[in-house]
């Protein structure tokens, strides 16, 4: 089968960890009789440095008649300065948005050998294994009005908050046939004792629960979700929630696998799905060989499974990582003090040669 995808090589460490993935991806395609084509189209930082647009019409064209999306890290300390509707960020949201990927997901789940890399105990982490639905093209970071206004200190900033009845319903149903091929638990999180957004969202996420009576199901409130994911991670299966408290929460769940640089995503909804690692563009340490290849490298697990259904070879990524883990090679991010590490090239490397 051939398979076209857009790649996105991003900022920073992107196009590092961007051409990991390509290499793990071409190693799938000689042991499953697959050909990947890769068409480069710029978005983020490098392209307000060409093209003075974080997402040009001809990249979004490009990624609209795709079979998938692979997209690297975007932004930097570089674009900071520049007004938010030309920044980096406004890209990556005008791409979730031309692609319609109202849902992302993001699975958490801890790899054996890393349980020393996380700062929470083990014997509190062991078994960690959910899934974060977050709800990506809506609420506060879509909503209008908004802007900063006035002059001086006079100035004040708006931000609107916004959620109907459909784009809440549509997120949660998706979250309950997830849970059902999993552990069938949903925990939907919201702010519904302050915000009226999150009591549509808390009153919609209930009546869709009793359409799954097979599905356990209970809201949280968004500060108490945070607790209990540090003191109980093991009580979550699937939770779904709004896109500003997924952005954060996901975050926060990535220390339960013990870095950032072993999440990866897929953003699905639409025809086209795109898949990126859940960690930044980390300019600090691009061309230095430090970078983790393995979130990126995971996230193309997601796009064999989702967009394309080939699960035996999803399967095979997913056995690698963890065939290299378990033989101890570790990036700097995930290596205990004075351990020996490997650089992103060797890592890659690494889970192409346990590929079978």
């Amino acid at each position: 089968m051939n398979f076209h995808i857009v790649v996105l090589s991003g900022d920073g460490i992107g196009p590092e960890i961007c051409e990991e993935s390509k290499k793990v991806l071409n190693r799938v395609g000689e042991v499953f009789g697959h050909k990947f084509e890769y068409e480069h189209q710029d978005a983020g930082g490098i392209a307000i440095d060409k093209f003075d647009n974080p997402l040009p019409d001809h990249t979004l064209k490009a990624c609209q008649t795709a079979q998938a999306v692979l997209k690297a890290p975007m932004g930097g300390p570089k674009w900071d300065k520049i007004e938010n509707k030309k920044r980096p960020e406004a890209g990556i949201l005008g791409l979730r948005k031309g692609l319609d990927l109202y849902a992302n997901l993001r699975p958490v789940k801890l790899f054996d050998a890393l349980k020393d890399a996380s700062t929470l105990k083990a014997e509190v982490i062991d078994g960690v294994d959910m899934l974060i639905v977050r709800e990506l093209i809506s609420g506060i970071y879509f909503g209008e009005p908004r802007g900063i206004h006035g002059e001086g200190k006079e100035r004040y900033g708006v931000n609107t908050e916004i959620y109907r009845y459909p784009e809440v319903e549509r997120i949660v149903k998706l979250a309950f046939e997830l849970a059902k091929l999993r552990r069938k638990k949903v925990t939907s999180v919201d702010k519904f004792n302050v915000l009226e957004s999150s009591r549509l969202w808390h009153d919609v996420a209930e009546e869709v629960s009793k359409g799954y009576p097979d599905v356990a199901f209970e809201h949280q409130i968004v500060d108490n979700a945070a607790m209990q994911l540090i003191l109980k991670p093991k009580s979550f299966d699937v939770m779904v929630t709004t896109n500003m408290f997924g952005d954060i929460l996901s975050d926060e769940a990535s220390m339960l696998t013990g870095s950032l640089g072993m999440l990866p995503s897929a953003s699905l909804g639409g025809k086209v799905g795109l898949y990126e690692p859940s960690h930044g563009s980390a300019p600090d340490i691009a061309g230095t060989g430090k970078a983790n290849p393995l979130a990126m490298i995971l996230s193309v697990a997601m796009m064999l499974k989702y967009s394309f259904h080939l699960q035996k070879e999803s399967d095979a990524i997913e056995n690698a990582v963890e065939k290299v883990l378990n033989e101890g090679l570790r990036t700097a991010d995930i290596a205990k003090n004075g351990e020996k590490t490997v650089t992103c090239t060797q890592m890659g490397a690494a889970v192409i040669s346990r590929l079978n």
